[in-house]
């Protein structure tokens, strides 16, 4: 008869694993087996056994840690947790700088005027790369292309006069300036060959520092659209917003340069870091030849992909492709694809002002044709760039402890809008060539509203950054681009804030001694810096005991008599149309907004914030 055995499962150390098996043989084999001395053949196979044990244990902990993010150490396993969680590991941080970018443009006479002569504007594409004086290894991509033949609030120009002829006294040449932002990186380029088809084809590039892919083309000219994962159709796509690119959405907009779409793409690809120097692109499953990628979703077809029909009952579609084709996407077969992508970053990225002088002019053109060549050729070399600050926010990729509470950040977020708060950030985040949303401001829809389930308020800035009404254009594109992230349920609506002018009036009484003009420009300032439109936004209330205090704090107030805010309306003077009762807004030194989402803007500071000196 078999004897019952107690069986320990609590050890796992080498000691207590020995310890157990002595025990176990003393307590069930007295008889059989007495020689416990260290230097016995027993002892010699317990110990091996518990040696056996330990080093299983160790493995099994140690597997098992590497499954939580939170304790995981091997770069690999920490890569794959990351991508679980719905975060993308970053191998390095590139580094942001305002580049000025000039060109001399010459004179022309229009009637008896001396204009600039736009015709020789120059064009400089996206992803010029502008490297550094001190070192040509550091180099800097522009982020958008820089028209100098354009001027508008999204992209302004300055005109300023260069040369004058001494004998007329007429400008000769005109210099332009424009400013745009850029990133640092360099462009590389490399290719990879596909045969015959095969399923999910995958390539890697290995390089320090990737940071982004620009673009793929196959040897036919046909992109490639990187897309979070596979399943994904839709990618947003822009067009110049000109009448002959899309007459039927063209906006007679110039705060809008690109209007805004979504397109349905069949050849993308996902990216995938395996590690911080090794990048994964994997490729669809369709064969190009008899892919199902554009079936037209119908009731006839929504679901293909199900095994049984009837399975449409109990099943979650997704809106990025809810017919459920099973190629995601089209392979790349027989064909060459050519791979851009950018590298850099760092900390030494982070260059000082006044050292990105050197422009790579293949990617400079003129706008225009038949142009004087003598004249041309000097524009063309008058072309120059500069940072006047530093650039800034150039970093190493994520350590391992970043790693982990990036992903674990980035899993409580969402891509999806939820909360109010998700549809506010998902419109000031809008990309800026789609047009800026300066202020915006989300609240419940009024009971008498049936057209949706949320307000948006929006408001602009104009080419004085003096707050205006959104235009259409820049309101259909946010429209489209939130679109894609709202829930089902949610039905936004974009409306126009309400902008309030206001005038400050206020009387001082200073200390003895002091200037009194000194401290009155003083208090001035303080003001025009509170009132910084930057520095508000919609349903704001204006609370008149902040200012005292604050005006009190200037050196040389001794106390504030008056602060008095005043509304100032009227298009006929420049101001909004929209009167507001102040006076009946104001309660306990606190002056409310609207009921209607609404913001205090001074347009004008320098004539609209008065003040003086009184005495006691």
């Amino acid at each position: 008869m078999a004897v019952k055995r107690n069986i320990q499962y609590l050890n796992k150390s080498f000691s207590d694993l020995r310890s157990q098996l002595i025990n176990f043989s003393q307590t069930y084999f007295p008889t059989t087996y007495t020689d416990f001395d260290p230097s016995s053949p027993g002892i010699m196979f317990m110990e091996q056994a518990s040696y056996v044990g330990d080093v299983l244990s160790f493995y099994l902990d140690n597997q098992l840690q590497e499954t939580y993010i939170q304790y995981a150490r091997q770069t690999n396993n920490l890569y794959d947790l990351a991508y679980m969680f719905g975060y993308k590991p970053k191998t390095t941080g590139l580094a942001i700088v305002d580049l000025d970018f000039f060109q001399l443009i010459p004179s022309k006479v229009e009637g008896s005027t001396t204009v600039p002569d736009y015709d020789y504007a120059l064009r400089i594409n996206a992803n010029t790369q502008i490297t550094s004086r001190s070192s040509s290894r550091i180099a800097f991509l522009t982020e958008d292309s820089v028209d100098f033949s354009t001027d508008s609030p999204l992209d302004p120009r300055s005109t300023t006069i260069a040369q004058i002829d001494t004998i007329t006294g007429e400008p000769t040449y005109y210099l332009l300036k424009k400013t745009k932002k850029a990133t640092s990186g360099n462009i590389n380029t490399t290719n990879f060959n596909f045969g015959s088809f095969q399923e999910f084809p995958t390539v890697t590039i290995n390089s320090p520092n990737i940071s982004c892919i620009i673009d793929i083309f196959d040897s036919d000219g046909n992109r490639y659209y990187e897309v979070d994962y596979l399943g994904q159709e839709i990618v947003f796509d822009s067009i110049k917003n000109l009448n002959t690119n899309d007459p039927n959405n063209y906006q007679d907009s110039n705060d809008v340069p690109y209007i805004l779409q979504t397109k349905q793409v069949q050849r993308r690809f996902a990216t995938r870091f395996l590690d911080n120097e090794t990048l994964q692109l994997q490729f669809g499953s369709g064969n190009p030849s008899d892919t199902d990628e554009e079936i037209i979703p119908n009731p006839n077809n929504v679901g293909l992909g199900l095994p049984y029909e009837k399975d449409k009952l109990t099943t979650a579609f997704s809106p990025t492709n809810f017919i459920l084709t099973n190629t995601y996407g089209v392979a790349p077969s027989n064909t060459s694809l050519t791979v851009r992508y950018t590298t850099g970053g760092g900390v030494e990225s982070n260059i000082p002002a006044n050292n990105l002088t050197s422009l790579n002019t293949n990617g400079v053109q003129f706008i225009n044709n038949n142009l004087n060549s003598t004249t041309a050729q000097y524009i063309f070399d008058s072309v120059a760039v500069n940072n006047p600050r530093a650039a800034s926010g150039g970093q190493d990729g994520d350590s391992i402890t970043e790693l982990r509470e990036n992903t674990i950040s980035n899993f409580n977020s969402q891509l999806r809008n939820v909360t109010a708060n998700d549809y506010l950030i998902r419109a000031l985040s809008m990309p800026s060539k789609f047009g800026i949303i300066s202020k915006a401001h989300v609240q419940k829809p009024k009971a008498s509203s049936t057209d949706s389930t949320l307000d948006l308020y929006v408001l602009s800035y104009d080419n004085s950054k003096s707050l205006t009404l959104s235009s259409q254009a820049l309101k259909t594109n946010l429209k489209t681009y939130i679109n894609q992230y709202r829930m089902i349920g949610d039905l936004p609506a974009i409306r126009d804030a309400f902008i309030i002018n206001i005038a400050v009036d206020f009387e001082i009484i200073t200390e003895p001694n002091y200037n009194n003009s000194e401290v009155l420009t003083q208090c001035i300032f303080f003001l025009q810096d509170y009132f910084a439109i930057d520095k508000w936004q919609i349903n704001q209330p204006i609370i008149l005991k902040q200012i005292e205090l604050g005006l009190d704090d200037i050196e040389g107030v001794q106390t504030v008599s008056r602060v008095t805010i005043t509304n100032k309306a009227g298009t006929d003077s420049n101001y909004s149309q929209y009167a507001y009762d102040i006076e009946g807004a104001t309660q306990n030194k606190i002056i409310y907004p609207s009921i209607d989402p609404s913001i205090f803007e001074i347009k004008f500071p320098n004539q609209d914030i008065k003040g003086k000196v009184t005495t006691i």
